[in-house]
């Protein structure tokens, strides 16, 4: 059953290499974000404007929005073009920002795209007096926003030891770098079974919900794989949902392994884990793995599971 979608795909909306040929045709990219969707969320929509483009800085990239998807009233995600000189690992985290007053106001976001993509996908939240997605959140196809050079982080392959299944557990926007690992054709050869678990507190903020759910079988390069290796588990607990615990209680209970090759719980010996989202959320998650026997990692030292907080502001 499709929960999420604007219900837009004949509205036009996407500029740029939104309608142009595209060697590779990302499955997770939205319908066009249209005034019936916008009204439906309460999402401020404005008049066809000027692209906003702001002044070059030597200290970052200007990164080019190619579309935007309001999902809810607090969520949305946006993707900008990808300059010929930015690469990346899958999972990793860059900065993006706007002008601030005296200084351009950044803020890190993890790369939604796996490193292959021609576009670089990001997932956000709206906080509405939050100093950058405020602002962030009026972005329309056509604006430009700044890109940090240099992207970084630990929810990579390169941190993780060899293992047998993949548990990527997130709540909130810590979903967006687990969007970018399951769809590298090299985590599925590094591992048997390739888990993602998010967990939201309303049925709106399963982004790609849809996708999952269908084990990525639109996907050009992983749709085979991820049909014999992928599992999708999400939760919601604030709101009707056929899974409404919280991600702790399924292990605890076992529910999370249900239809998952392998012990119904965590083994240090040939299970990793990653973790991203609230602080609370990975604070508890690290210590019980680590009381169960599994080693933090980093990329000068690979472990049997690695962190990232989610941002916001």
């Amino acid at each position: 059953m499709a929960l999420l979608g604007s219900g837009c795909r004949d509205e036009p909306g996407m500029t740029g290499r939104g309608a142009a040929k595209k060697r590779y045709v990302d499955p997770l990219r939205p319908a066009p974000y249209c005034a019936a969707f916008a009204k439906s969320t309460g999402t401020p929509m404005t008049d066809t404007r000027a692209p906003a483009l702001i002044p070059e800085n030597p200290a970052f990239l200007n990164a080019k929005v190619l579309w935007v998807r309001h999902w809810n009233e607090h969520l949305f995600s946006f993707a900008v073009e990808r300059p010929a000189s930015f690469r990346f690992r899958s999972g990793e985290f860059v900065m993006i920002g706007l002008p601030g007053d005296k200084k351009p106001l950044m803020r890190a976001y993890s790369i939604a795209s796996p490193h292959y993509a021609e576009e670089l996908e990001f997932l956000s939240i709206k906080v509405q007096d939050g100093p950058l997605t405020s602002r962030l959140q009026l972005i329309e196809p056509g604006d430009e926003l700044y890109m940090g050079k240099k992207p970084t982080g630990t929810l990579v392959l390169d941190a993780l030891l060899p293992g047998k299944r993949l548990f990527m557990l997130s709540t909130g926007t810590g979903l967006a770098p687990f969007l970018s690992l399951m769809r590298d054709p090299d985590v599925y050869n590094a591992y048997d079974r390739v888990v993602v678990a998010h967990s939201v507190r309303r049925v709106s903020d399963l982004a790609y919900h849809d996708e999952m759910e269908a084990r990525l079988a639109e996907d050009p390069l992983v749709a085979d794989e991820a049909g014999a290796q992928f599992h999708y588990v999400p939760t919601v607990t604030r709101e009707a949902f056929r899974n409404g615990k919280r991600l702790g209680a399924m292990i605890e209970d076992a529910s999370l392994f249900t239809g998952i090759d392998g012990a119904a719980a965590l083994d240090p010996e040939t299970d990793r884990v990653m973790l991203c989202g609230s602080t609370e959320m990975i604070r508890d998650f690290a210590k019980s793995l680590e009381e169960q026997g599994f080693v933090e990692g980093s990329n000068a030292n690979p472990g049997s599971f690695v962190i990232e907080r989610a941002f916001v502001g």
